[in-house]
């Protein structure tokens, strides 16, 4: 049997990451030879690779980077079976290391493709599902360009990419203020405007078919019913519908009683609510159109408006959960 010196196992060690016994083994087996060591380590990792293919990787961490002379980010969510492994710091350290060499590609394949560390991403990942022994995979790959592109991390867990039209003064903090709410509210689209026509019309009779159930069970119980809207989306309400609807809000305050010399004091409110009330979708999806989280009198769009001549171009978002 050949002998393997200390020095010999502390060099893979440091190459593959492995433990001293797997790498005392793996230089045994090899005879001595590093290279072959290494491959002997990553023909281990296959084999628990396959046999654990079919385990939840739910777990992990997620980093987001930023190249600003590029005017590009990324994001990437290095996943893992248990939290235990997410949160050792060498994994953490990996997921960075990995989110680094994805700055300079330009989509998942050939991320998984590039080197890293002498092999290719992918090759790398089989090797640590041996060294680690939990399936690992990259869950999350998003890249982001744009005049201006900010980053937020919410704990390892969540990431977001703001684009800016332009990275005028004070850029940074409103695409890391967006950022924030791109991962707490989930997002799925920039736009109201960007929703197909029978997408809207599917989602709203689902919506109304909802509350109408909903207010069958409240109504028994003798409780409040709730708001059945006519539409969810602003694309839905077209100057003839909010014209209807301002016409209604004038009969209900003439029926009311109200003086009609005060009505436009006391309409622009009942318009607000009624746009809020039948736009329900968009605040869920869209961007733009949530409620600002850290000022809910604003939207979003408002708050980067009033930051100056910048508007949000594009956003991502990857998330463990």
């Amino acid at each position: 049997m050949v002998k393997v010196t200390a020095a010999e196992v502390n060099e893979l060690r440091k190459k593959t990451g492995a433990g001293m016994m797997d790498c005392k083994k793996a230089l045994v087996e090899a005879e001595g030879n590093m290279d072959k060591a290494i491959e002997v380590l990553r023909k281990k990792g296959q084999k628990i690779a396959e046999k654990r293919a079919d385990r939840d990787s739910s777990e992990g961490a997620v980093i987001a980077l930023v190249n600003d002379a590029a005017n590009k980010g990324v994001i990437v969510s290095l996943n893992c079976e248990t939290d235990f492994v997410a949160k050792n710091d060498s994994y953490v350290a990996m997921a960075r290391k990995m989110a680094e060499v994805a700055l300079n590609t330009s989509s998942k394949e050939e991320f998984l493709a590039a080197d890293f560390e002498g092999m290719t991403v992918t090759e790398k990942l089989i090797e640590q599902t041996g060294v680690i022994g939990e399936k690992l995979e990259i869950g999350g790959f998003e890249i982001l360009e744009a005049p201006f592109v900010g980053s937020y991390i919410h704990g390892n867990k969540i990431g977001a990419l703001t684009g800016l039209s332009a990275a005028i003064d004070g850029a940074a903090e409103i695409a890391k203020s967006v950022s924030m709410q791109v991962a707490s509210m989930g997002a799925t689209t920039l736009s109201y405007k960007d929703f197909d026509p029978a997408f809207i019309a599917s989602e709203t009779e689902a919506r109304i078919a909802v509350i109408e159930k909903e207010n069958i069970e409240l109504g028994r119980l003798g409780k409040t019913l709730k708001n059945v809207p006519e539409y969810i989306s602003m694309a839905q309400l077209t100057p003839e519908v909010l014209a209807k609807a301002e016409e209604a809000a004038k009969a209900e305050l003439k029926a009311e009683g109200k003086p009609e010399q005060i009505w436009d004091r006391i309409l622009p409110g009942k318009m607000d609510r009624y746009i809020s009330d039948n736009t329900t979708l968009d605040q869920e999806q869209c961007l733009l159109d949530q409620n600002f989280i850290m000022d809910d009198k604003q939207n979003v769009a408002e708050f980067v408006a009033s930051k100056g001549d910048v508007s949000v171009v594009g956003f991502k978002r990857v998330s463990l959960a």
